[in-house]
């Protein structure tokens, strides 16, 4: 008997390994790279900023001041390791290191009396966070535009590509990384002197979905969402779900996670969203797409078949100063006008034509971002000025 338990067990054990190596190998086949750790970008201006998790410990001192981008940017780049209480779905004593841009821009007599607004951005899978601000090039606008520009990292011993794990059951009901977030967002908003009523939160791919969960269980504190090349809400369950439901959707289940939510938070308030996806997407379907708006008409409590304005913006040439392929934008708006004629737009949807799984209008030096426009970074930080939270 105790043999045939112990040859049992080993079996249990061969096929647990076959299926961790199948579920590698798919993630790998998706993101296109082998199987190795996410690669970090190495130019000049991030240097100083990337010295390792080994040099940002609970001390929480931010590193010395820094340039964020190319050309130099003259705010301060900070990075700074978080240590918060263990939640459920983290391990005792986890910390997450995140880096901080403060623009140098002199504030206006409105922005020193109500604070900084901010924008917390969530890499994707195989990205670090400072590949994020590089690729996105979210800093160098936040600097015109006087934002502060918050990039959480997902750790290494959480996930070995830095994925979040948007998937997990507890993490889409506000466990796991998402009080994590919270807690960074938080400090920030208490040091640096943020505006509580303009936190937005945006990502791409995984940190897209991770940033829709943030928000969904946390209303009162994000005013508006920027999802690019993100999956639907509410399924996935395992690495496998979560890459079927990257493929295919989750049209069975669409509506379901968001009545959920409402049940539990009648009071739930309207939450602006920006949805981006390109067209030619091969990771995260533009289905996902689809079904994301549908659960931004569900969440904020508009008819299914609402009708939305229209905009087909033409691609312009290769050769041109800013090239970008030709895209479409639908707009959604309230149907009543609670918070006034500039903050009744509550959701913005734009597909772009011939765009695979990257950043639109990025740095194309980093992995997962295209330098064919439209450029994401400016469509999302325009939306979000158009809202706050009250």
């Amino acid at each position: 008997m105790v043999k045939i338990t112990t040859l049992w067990m080993r079996g249990l054990a061969r096929a647990g390994k076959v299926q961790r190596r199948t579920v590698n190998k798919l993630f790998n086949q998706l993101l296109g790279q082998g199987a190795t750790k996410p690669r970090v970008a190495v130019k000049p201006v991030l240097k100083t900023a990337l010295k390792g998790e080994a040099a940002l410990k609970a001390r929480a001192k931010p590193v010395a001041r820094t340039r964020a981008s190319s050309p130099a940017l003259p705010g301060k780049w900070l990075a700074t390791h978080y240590s918060g209480l263990p939640q459920l779905g983290t391990l005792a004593g986890q910390g997450m290191s995140y880096w901080l841009y403060l623009p140098h821009k002199a504030a206006s007599a409105a922005v020193q009396q109500r604070g900084l607004p901010l924008i917390v951005m969530l890499h994707g899978c195989g990205q670090s966070a400072t590949e994020f601000a590089q690729g996105t090039r979210m800093n160098r606008l936040a600097e015109q535009k006087g934002y502060a520009v918050l990039y959480p990292q997902q750790s290494l011993t959480s996930h070995v590509q830095r994925c979040w794990k948007w998937y997990d059951k507890a993490t889409q009901h506000g466990g796991g990384d998402v009080a994590m977030i919270v807690g960074i967002i938080l400090q920030v908003a208490q040091k640096h002197g943020i505006d509580r009523s303009r936190i937005y939160i945006a990502g791409v791919s995984a940190g897209a979905a991770m940033a829709d969960i943030v928000a969904l269980n946390h209303p009162e504190l994000i005013a508006a969402v920027g999802l690019h090349s993100g999956p639907v809400f509410g399924g996935g369950h395992s690495t496998i779900g979560a890459l079927n439901l990257m493929q295919y959707g989750n049209q069975a289940h669409t509506d379901g996670p968001i009545a959920d939510i409402l049940q539990r938070k009648p009071e739930f308030p309207r939450m602006p969203k920006i949805l981006i996806q390109g067209m030619q997407d091969k990771v995260v379907d533009p289905i996902n797409q689809r079904q994301l708006v549908q659960q931004g008409l569900l969440l904020n409590r508009l008819a299914h078949d609402a009708q939305a304005s229209a905009l087909v913006t033409p691609a312009t040439l290769a050769g041109s100063r800013r090239p970008a392929h030709e895209y479409a934008t639908s707009d959604y708006y309230a149907i009543d006008d609670q918070q006034g004629a500039d903050q009744a737009l509550l959701l913005r949807v734009t597909k772009i034509e011939q765009l695979d799984h990257a950043w639109s209008g990025g740095d194309a030096s980093v992995p997962f971002n295209a330098k064919t426009g439209p450029d994401a970074s400016k469509m999302m930080l325009d939306f979000f000025a158009r809202h706050r939270r009250v």
